[in-house]
């Protein structure tokens, strides 16, 4: 048997997404487990999370950023802000003692590796969900950081660890992602209807997608692939869900809405009609919402794993992906249509077959075999046996 641990979890926002909900969910799993668990959140708006865990929760102060800097120094100053904002937090509060501090971004880990110089914390986990390439030295230096000067560093996909160790010369042990089965289902709850009607749902086919807008969703091609459906089937709508993030992708963003008015000219106008745009979804609603759909589009080209993918198979839903790690990892293409996510032509045309009902049929029927390897209460044992190492 082995002894409850006192765990700090860090996570540098409030808002769900991927490494967020990882945070929670492996917050609740490790509680389950009889650990005592804490999750530490940089929280800009007061509002906290929506979700309730059975965890403790202290929400981190997190002020505006900086004002009138230019794009690229802004973007510098608010990760040197969000990183003084947890060391000045734990600095306030000695009574906060733990025995694993484990952060799940460079945010959490670059303060954490300052505290255990100041003597304050005893080590420094951090879970590397993916690799970034940031044009900025200051951010390739702290994301360096927040990876060589860890007392553990775990991984959540192949495709990572050989990655971690290729670039970094570190081994780092495979965690996984899980997906919540008492959360999303394809039974329906009755908020689906309302949903429809409250984003303006009645065409046929419906895609949805979560993740918003940005590069590495893969936005444009996606679009460019939806304008082709289109010529087929003229009342489809493309639901692009989600949206917050940290990183400031209004350059991408703008190609997207320009390319919009651009396929506007031979579809008519396409957002807020064939393309819509939600938002951040409450989470309350989100299950529902992927039961709304009729296929899931993920054809992203860097992702640490893709929980939307599990949701989604999780809701029935048949799923396009991109024909790469990690969706390889763990889907085969009796599971998925997985696509060149460079090649708006191959993404459409897996859209197209994604509405064949025998086709359909088969991918949701194949999934589902995926889901029993993948749950947050074995994710949550392995990380145990991890932590173990360093007490």
């Amino acid at each position: 048997m082995v002894s409850p641990l006192r765990v700090a979890l860090l996570t540098y926002s409030t808002k769900l997404r991927g490494s967020v909900v990882h945070t929670l969910e492996l917050a609740t799993a490790l509680t389950e487990l009889g650990h005592q668990v804490c999750v530490y959140a940089l929280d800009k708006d007061g509002r906290g999370f929506e979700r309730a865990i059975p965890a403790k929760v202290q929400l981190v102060p997190a002020k505006l950023p900086p004002a009138g800097l230019p794009p690229d120094q802004a973007t510098d100053a608010l990760i040197r802000q969000r990183i003084q904002e947890f060391v000045d937090y734990f600095l306030a509060h000695p009574e906060d003692r733990h025995d694993i501090y484990h952060a799940q971004d460079c945010i959490g880990a670059n303060a954490l590796v300052q505290l255990r110089q100041q003597g304050r914390v005893p080590n420094v986990v951090r879970t590397v969900h993916h690799i970034e390439d940031y044009p900025s030295i200051y951010l390739q230096q702290c994301q360096d950081k927040s990876i060589r000067d860890l007392d553990l560093c775990l991984c959540v996909s192949d495709r990572w660890h050989q990655a971690l160790r290729d670039q970094y010369g570190i081994e780092a042990p495979r965690v996984l992602n899980g997906v919540d089965l008492r959360r999303f289902s394809s039974s329906p709850s009755g908020q689906e209807d309302a949903l429809k009607a409250r984003y303006g749902l009645t065409g046929y086919p419906i895609y949805l997608t979560v993740g918003g807008i940005e590069p590495r969703k893969n936005s444009l091609r996606l679009l460019e692939a939806f304008a082709q459906v289109l010529t087929i089937y003229p009342k489809a709508q493309l639901v692009i869900a989600g949206g917050a993030t940290l990183f400031d992708y209004e350059p991408y963003r703008q190609e997207f809405f320009a390319l919009a008015e651009n396929l506007a000219q031979q579809h008519g106008p396409l957002i807020g009609n064939s393309v819509i745009l939600p938002g951040v979804i409450d989470d309350d609603d989100l299950p529902a919402l992927y039961r709304t759909a009729d296929v899931f589009c993920f054809p992203s080209t860097k992702e640490g794993w893709g929980l939307v993918v599990l949701e989604a198979i999780a809701s029935g839903l048949p799923v396009i992906t991109a024909d790469q790690p990690p969706f390889t990892e763990f889907l085969s293409s009796k599971q998925a249509l997985l696509v060149n996510p460079d090649s708006p032509s191959a993404i459409a045309a897996a859209m197209l077959v994604a509405l064949d009902s025998e086709a359909a049929d088969q991918l949701v029927q194949h999934s589902q075999a995926v889901l029993p390897n993948y749950t947050w209460g074995r994710s949550a044992s392995l990380h145990v046996t991890h932590y173990q190492t360093l007490i």
